[in-house]
């Protein structure tokens, strides 16, 4: 066996299993977890019902393809995995699969009858939409009436967001909706078609299952393992800037855009995005699941320089962008600085989107990068800077600690305990911090791991008022094994836990900010504590007693005086508004929608009604003069289209602004 010297603090998924034994397999990463996990346990009962459920979870999102008579003969299993392991015998899968593609064929000829069928485009009934899982249907016909409703609303859906006026709608409601049904109809079948996975893929699903009993980021995956189908589309170092892959629904959506990259300069596309269409050369490739394989394969090809993307956003609107591709850029782009001045005060801004390291790139550190835009701001003259880890999801360790060094001066900045409650101290580097001027960091629900322990510290030391949303509360450490079973199989396992030097720690809890700045869409961020089996919080023994070190007189009164204006500030009010509207949208019942036409488009028009008014909150600049700190002269004559766009990204950020009004009043 040989372990991997790598520590990070972001999830790793992986899927992907071809080893023909599969309980070996599993014998093997029990074997590792127990040796190695911060905290191990048992494999027994209480394990096999957790398999059990999350296994058919995985395998039937939303309850619509087993019936409760599938399920009754699944729970013969329920509490006897845990022994089919211990005895590495996994044969009760290959049942489990027979049943599972059994359902799946059914699911097929169903959605086959159904499009045979002639479709009503208004009903009486209704359809009913939840975060909480539905129980499962105990006939055919029931699961076949769920069908028709759900392709009912595609249908209606579809058909409403193609005018916002109702009126020009109706006058051609059929010709419409009978052409938006061939599309509909066509997506379900192929969709279908796509429920068959091959055992390989269904193995590793119940592996990752096994997997996350012990924690969320303890996950399995294989040397072998292709990136996600249709998750980049770099061609020879060149690319469009955007990764996508199929969402649940079968549609390509986007699921990261590349800082600098050609995405990123359109400043309209967002992640979450769906792809609809893809005009290459004059050809148009409706995106489906049947030619998903050919169209990326147009889009790689080092023929194809631009394309038309026709994209759907959650909102409903339509639209068309021209993208080039462009030269894909390295991680030394991804730290950037400017200055921001009002009323003759100056402060500096540092966006750090991600911690990484040589490791990882092979050219430069995070922790480089950022001590060269410190230095320059210096020498501009700034009088307080700004730290921005908003989405900040982690990264290394290590360049967590060093970022300490420039700004604490202290021998340690954290705690760390690993399995058999072995504690340790982290120190920083004996070296003079480079920054004591005033500092505030920004964080939010996607600020995680190796960015709430830099936060931490500068906290407990109160080298920083922190601003913004309660971070994801992720304090886990992981690392990666290689399973010794005869093939290149990997295992990341959480092998321990980061503490703030005070002993307390953010695991499940996230950090609170000193000063809170609320966000329209804060909690529909699936946080840590959202997750199944995450590890709960506790307290050790510090270095440090909490509250050593205290805010000065002037930043106390500055973190009050805010706080009391909270409840008359307008924009903070206005944000608690959107926060409420979207929260009713998204909560965990949404009411019944009755399947016909006037419903569905009453219904779309109160979403997109209040899509347009979050749009046109987050177009609102405010008054700060915002310069690149190589121009900090005031000539903007030169400044690139990437300084342009994050220029008004900051002045658009209320969050921001905010952070640069309060460093404004520090002294």
């Amino acid at each position: 066996m040989r372990k991997l010297i790598v520590i990070f603090l972001f999830p790793i998924i992986g899927f992907a299993q071809n080893d023909k034994n599969l309980c070996r397999t599993l014998f093997h990463i029990n074997k590792l977890i127990e040796e190695n996990h911060y905290k191990p346990k048992l494999v027994d009962d209480s394990l096999s019902v957790y398999v059990y459920n999350t296994f058919l979870e995985e395998l039937d999102n939303n309850n619509s393809l087993f019936l409760i008579s599938d399920c009754n003969e699944f729970k013969k299993y329920k509490l006897k995995i845990d022994d089919y392991i211990k005895e590495q015998n996994c044969d009760f899968l290959e049942s489990f699969y027979n049943s599972y593609t059994i359902a799946v064929l059914r699911y097929q000829l169903m959605i086959d009858k159904i499009i045979k069928e002639p479709i009503s485009y208004s009903s009486n009934e209704v359809i009913q939409f939840s975060n909480k899982r539905f129980p499962y249907y105990n006939s055919e016909s029931g699961l076949k009436k769920l069908y028709k409703k759900k392709i009912l609303f595609d249908i209606l859906t579809t058909v409403s967001q193609t005018s916002e006026n109702k009126d020009s709608i109706v006058s051609v409601f059929k010709q419409i909706a009978d052409s938006t049904k061939i599309k509909i109809l066509e997506n379900y079948s192929c969709e279908a078609k796509n429920k068959t996975i091959s055992k390989e893929k269904f193995y590793s699903i119940f592996i990752n299952a096994f997997c996350s009993y012990f924690d969320p980021h303890t996950n399995y995956f294989s040397s072998s393992e292709k990136s996600d189908f249709l998750s980049g589309l770099s061609s020879s170092n060149y690319s469009f800037g955007m990764n996508m892959m199929q969402n649940k629904k079968n549609e390509l959506s986007i699921t990261e855009i590349t800082p600098y990259g050609a995405a990123y300069y359109c400043h309209k596309l967002e992640v979450g995005d769906i792809v609809q269409k893809i005009k290459i050369n004059g050809i148009e490739y409706s995106l489906n699941c049947n030619n998903n394989s050919k169209t990326y394969e147009v889009l790689n090809s080092n023929e194809t320089k631009k394309a038309t993307f026709i994209i759907k956003k959650n909102s409903g609107e339509i639209y068309s962008i021209e993208l080039q591709k462009q030269l894909v850029r390295d991680y030394d782009n991804s730290v950037y600085s400017y200055i921001l001045e009002f009323e003759n005060k100056i402060s500096g801004y540092i966006k750090i989107p991600i911690f990484y390291s040589k490791f990882e790139n092979g050219k430069t550190n995070v922790s480089d990068d950022v001590k060269k835009e410190i230095l320059m701001l210096i020498n501009c003259k700034i009088e307080s800077l700004i730290i921005d880890l908003q989405d900040n999801t982690g990264g290394s360790m290590q360049e967590a600690i060093q970022l300490c060094n420039f700004f604490i001066n202290a021998p340690v900045v954290g705690l760390a305990k690993y399995s058999k409650n072995k504690q340790v101290l982290i120190g920083r580097e004996n070296s003079k911090p480079i920054f004591s001027k005033p500092i505030v960091i920004l964080i939010n629900g996607y600020s995680a791991s190796a960015s709430e322990f830099f936060t931490n510290a500068m906290q407990d030391y109160a080298m920083a008022i922190v601003v913004g949303t309660k971070s994801l509360g992720k304090a886990s450490i992981q690392e990666i094994f290689e399973i010794d079973n005869g093939s290149k199989d990997f295992l990341k396992i959480t092998t321990g836990t980061f503490y703030r030097v005070t002993g307390k720690s953010n695991q499940y809890v996230g950090i609170t900010p000193t000063i809170t700045i609320p966000s329209i869409f804060d909690d529909q961020i699936p946080r840590e504590k959202t997750l199944k089996k995450t590890l709960k919080n506790e307290t050790i023994k510090g270095f440090i007693e909490s509250n050593s070190y205290p805010f000065n007189e002037n930043q106390s009164k500055i973190i009050q005086q805010y706080s009391a204006q909270f409840d008359t500030n307008p924009t903070i009010q206005k944000i608690i508004k959107l926060k409420k509207q979207v929260n009713k949208l998204f909560g965990t019942n949404i009411s019944s929608i009755t399947l016909n036409f006037n419903s569905v488009f009453n219904f779309l028009k109160t979403y997109n009604l209040l899509w347009k008014e979050i749009n046109e909150f987050k177009k609102t600049e405010y008054g700060v003069q915002i310069l690149n700190p190589i121009y900090s002269n005031g000539n903007n004559e030169n400044l690139s289209n990437s300084d342009k766009i994050g220029i008004k990204d900051i002045k658009t950020n209320f969050t921001i602004i905010e952070a640069f009004k309060i460093l404004n009043q520090l002294k």
